[in-house]
Parts: C-alpha cells; sequence; structure tokens
C-alpha cells in the first residue's frame, strides 16, 4: 500500500517537472524568436506577460488538475509541434509572434489537464489572447484610426502648435503625416487590457473596480499612443528621419509602452493602497 501511494507521488513529480521543462523551454524560444525579430516592444510585453503568467499558475500549482486523456494530449503536441516547425521554416515572422504564446500555452494546458481542465487556465488564455487580438482583428471591425488622429492634433495644437487635420492626416506648418492603421494605438490598447486581466488575476477586486481598472487601461494605451503619434508629426517637421524611425518602429515605440505600463502601475497600487486599509479594518473587527 505505501509502496503504491510513493510511486503515485513520485509520478506526480515527474509529471510536473516536465511540464515545467517544457513549458520553460518554450517561453525560451518565443523570446529567442522575438528578440531575433528586433520587435522590441513585442519582446518586452511578452517577458511581462510570460512572468505573470507563470506566477500565476505557480500561485495555484498545488490545486491543479493534471489529468489530461490521448485526444487533448495528442491535440497539445500537435498545436506545439505546427508551430514550432513553422517558426523554424518562416523568414519573417509578422504577426505569428504574436499568437503563438497562446498557441503554446495552449498546447501545454492541453497535455497538463486535458479539455475539462482547460478552465482552470481561463484567466491566463485569456491574457495571453490580448497580445495576438491586435493581428486577429479585422482592420475594419475595430478602426479606431480617425479618433487616435484628432487626438494627436488636439495634443499638437494645445502645446501651441498651428495644425491642421483633414481625415487621417495631420499638417504642420513644415510637414504633414498619416496616421495610418498601424499607428492607431489599438496594440498597445489590447497590451494594456490584458496587463489588467492580469492584476485583477492577481489582485481581485469588487465588482466596480474590475470595470474601472480595464477601463483606465485603455484609456491610457489611446493616450499614450496618440502622444507619441504628436511627437512624431513634430519631428516630421524638423526633417530628421532617423529621430522619425527610433519613435515609429525603433525602441522609441517602447519608451511609449513603457510609460503606459508604468502609469497603468501607478493606478493599480494607488487601488491596491486604497483597499488595505478597509482590508486591515474588516480583520480587526
Amino acid at each position: 500500500m505505501r509502496t503504491t501511494k510513493l510511486t503515485a507521488v513520485k509520478r506526480l513529480y515527474n509529471q510536473k517537472f516536465w511540464l515545467l521543462a517544457i513549458g520553460a523551454g518554450l517561453v525560451a524560444i518565443h523570446l529567442t524568436l522575438t528578440w531575433k525579430s528586433e520587435n522590441s516592444d513585442l519582446l518586452g510585453t511578452s517577458f511581462l506577460y510570460w512572468l505573470a503568467v507563470c506566477f500565476l499558475v505557480f500561485e495555484k500549482h498545488d490545486n491543479l488538475n493534471l489529468e489530461s486523456g490521448i485526444v487533448p494530449s495528442f491535440l497539445g503536441l500537435s498545436l506545439i509541434g505546427i508551430a514550432l516547425i513553422k517558426s523554424a521554416t518562416m523568414t519573417s515572422f509578422g504577426g505569428f509572434l504574436y499568437l503563438l504564446p497562446l498557441v503554446f500555452a495552449l498546447g501545454l494546458a492541453l497535455i497538463a489537464s486535458g479539455f475539462k481542465g482547460l478552465k482552470q487556465y481561463g484567466g491566463e488564455l485569456l491574457a495571453l489572447f490580448f497580445i495576438a487580438l491586435p493581428k486577429l482583428l479585422p482592420t475594419e471591425l475595430v478602426n479606431i484610426t480617425p479618433f487616435t488622429a484628432k487626438l494627436s492634433a488636439f495634443m499638437l495644437w494645445y502645446t501651441g502648435f498651428e495644425v491642421n487635420r483633414s481625415g487621417l492626416n495631420i499638417y504642420l506648418p513644415n510637414g504633414s503625416v498619416e496616421v495610418a492603421s498601424g499607428c492607431s494605438g489599438i496594440e498597445l490598447i489590447s497590451q494594456m487590457l490584458g496587463l489588467a486581466l492580469l492584476f485583477l488575476l492577481m489582485f481581485p477586486q469588487k465588482r466596480k473596480q474590475k470595470i474601472i481598472v480595464p477601463i483606465v487601461a485603455a484609456t491610457l494605451g489611446f493616450i499614450v499612443n496618440s502622444a507619441r503619434v504628436a511627437l512624431m508629426a513634430f519631428i516630421v517637421t524638423k526633417d530628421d528621419m532617423d529621430a522619425f524611425d527610433y519613435w515609429h518602429s525603433g525602441d522609441g515605440s517602447l519608451i511609449f509602452s513603457m510609460i503606459a505600463v508604468l502609469l497603468f502601475g501607478l493606478f493599480c497600487w494607488f487601488l491596491i493602497e486604497h483597499n488595505e486599509p478597509k482590508n486591515k479594518a474588516s480583520r480587526s473587527s
């Protein structure tokens, strides 16, 4: 009887070990591919998301149901295998890197817990889905580019520039820019919504705050991205294309993402500090 129990514990330990090893390898592969693609914005976002997701899974690993069947395990292995083969044969990744975390996580969840156990990872999978969301949404379905152009033009006008706007075009005395769909901010907004979900998973809030947190996250993403577009419009007037490329597709875009994350982090810190006195009061009573 004792031997059987020790054998079961050993199998469970080995299962967790192999799942941990596979998960660590998949995370490393995705981060390496993202680094090689020189997409610094996605690299920073992916690192933050993976860190949060791993923390959340580790927090509840003792309560996870690690039972899977042949079919879900085969499907999970197939998803991971196809993704690895595709990543090894592609010369240009494009939106594939945005979808890869969700594919890896879904495949690993199926291997670990099967179809019935997927709900254990619902929040984590949904958070990773927000990374891929901008690449999955049709541009015509959610087009916020006109609003981005309006807010960017307003920011320039408010700071003292002579600015005119016509549709998606922002005109300044010495130059103009057209706000393309790629600069609408939907990517940063999606990333911020994913961070809002991760925050709510880590620090459960009341119903009212569950509504406020994603609204604040999306608003910050939209405003910060509009400020970035306004800065690029200003740089165009200086005829400095190197600086324009830096803020458009270089490390400058990562700086604005960091600003949005930092502001949201300050808001979350304020929310936690605001709720802590109430929690202490309820405990003392």
